[in-house]
């Protein structure tokens, strides 16, 4: 279903999953502006919530507290009534139980780039990425992206986003929303 530019007109949530860097709360917002939808940056939330950085919660508490707030960060947004774009964190559609409630309550979508790519972007905010802090940052991009793709596969729509602009990035998402809810109502 479309509305009058075309663009899909939203009835469930939708979900971007993907490395760090790929362009989740960039393109999160240009989907949102463009459907009339609110955005939620899963991060943020999680911020918002702990009244602390990401940054800060990994050190003082560990990446499962953060995780476990994240899935339940998560929850809570899925249960808005209004249809939204939600930019999640890297990790979050990894956890076995977020991925079950995303599948169950919005469509997914796997936003890619070539690593290389990835690498450059993140490289441009060092210390703001936790994980990075651990060693070599393509290093630990590369096993990321060993250990996630198979589980990011899992999305219900695939996007590559190495080439072009945002706004670019956005229009390939509007298109795959559009046949990907054509196709899922019929």
């Amino acid at each position: 279903m479309t509305n009058s530019d075309n663009a899909p007109v939203l009835n469930r949530h939708v979900t971007l999953v993907g490395l760090m860097g790929v362009g989740k709360t960039t393109i999160g917002r240009r989907l949102a502006r463009r459907l009339n939808a609110d955005f939620a940056d899963a991060d943020e939330e999680v911020e918002r919530a702990a009244g602390r950085s990401v940054s800060e919660i990994f050190a003082d508490f560990g990446e499962a507290a953060f995780r476990d707030g994240e899935r339940k960060v998560i929850a809570r947004l899925l249960e808005e009534p209004a249809p939204m774009i939600i930019g999640l964190g890297g990790g979050a559609f990894i956890n076995e139980e977020t991925r079950a409630l995303i599948k169950a309550q919005a469509i997914s979508v796997w936003l890619k780039a070539d690593l290389e790519v990835l690498v450059e972007r993140v490289s441009r905010k060092p210390g703001a990425r936790p994980l990075l802090a651990q060693g070599d940052p393509a290093e630990i991009m590369a096993r990321l992206e060993r250990e996630r793709s198979p589980i990011y596969a899992q999305a219900d729509i695939v996007v590559d986003t190495s080439v072009g602009s945002h706004e670019q990035s956005a229009d390939q998402v509007l298109d795959a929303l559009a046949q990907y809810q054509d196709s899922y109502a019929r």
